[in-house]
């Protein structure tokens, strides 16, 4: 395994999930393993946890590049490459930065219902782990089609338990990614995306979504074509 953002090939991981998320998300032990894979284990030269690097393969996918993530930063042909990131997609905002024409949201100050930019406005837009804590993921996913120029797209990931189908938190006990002492209501996990978190971005208008996996099925970004 390679990491796609740097090329670094020596990795480490360590636990990320507590018992409370556990128990709230009714994980079995396979799926905490992986899901702690996803979150905790990093790249040695970059610190990219395996999320970062699947997002990274899949705008290198959409660049249409072989090189890593760093290195498609510095080539002329991206610098007009129009970029907006909804949040910090972990170690990753630190290459998007690199792209001379990078632009950066942060959610909830960025409302994913209602975005402050006209139609067709950006080439790649970027979010991870972010969908989940909205409202109504389907009109977000629409917003950032709306934003897109045509032939654009979106790359992002949400967390996906690959053995059951996507459910909404609606009625059950507050579930909170980080410490819920802390946390506000704007990251409370609104949807637990399951096999089907790709239908969203189909619903939301997209007509050809691409998965791509690092050490499957630990983490999973979708990329989103604009036509």
């Amino acid at each position: 395994m390679k990491c796609g953002v740097c090329g670094g090939s020596s990795f480490a991981g360590r636990a990320i999930l507590w018992d409370g998320l556990i128990n709230e998300w009714q994980l079995s032990e396979s799926e905490t393993a992986y899901v702690n894979r996803q979150q905790g284990e990093s790249c040695n030269d970059c610190g990219s946890n395996l999320r970062s690097i699947a997002l990274a393969n899949g705008i290198r996918s959409y660049l249409g590049v072989k090189c890593t993530l760093n290195e498609a930063a510095q080539k002329a042909e991206f610098q007009k490459l129009s970029i907006f990131e909804i949040n910090e997609a972990g170690n990753l905002t630190p290459s998007l930065q690199k792209f001379s024409n990078y632009k950066f949201g942060a959610y909830p100050e960025v409302d994913m219902h209602a975005m402050p930019f006209a139609d067709a406005s950006f080439d790649l837009v970027i979010h991870s782990d972010t969908l989940e804590h909205v409202d109504n993921p389907v009109h977000a996913l629409s917003e950032c089609r709306r934003i897109l120029k045509p032939g654009g797209a979106l790359c992002f990931t949400i967390p996906t338990i690959v053995g059951r189908m996507t459910r909404k938190r609606d009625g059950l006990p507050k579930s909170f990614h980080g410490n819920p002492a802390t946390a506000t209501d704007d990251f409370i996990v609104r949807t637990e995306f399951g096999a089907d978190g790709w239908t969203y971005a189909m619903e939301a208008g997209f007509t050809d979504v691409a998965l791509h996996a690092v050490a499957y099925p630990s983490a999973i970004a979708y990329v989103a074509r604009n036509g």
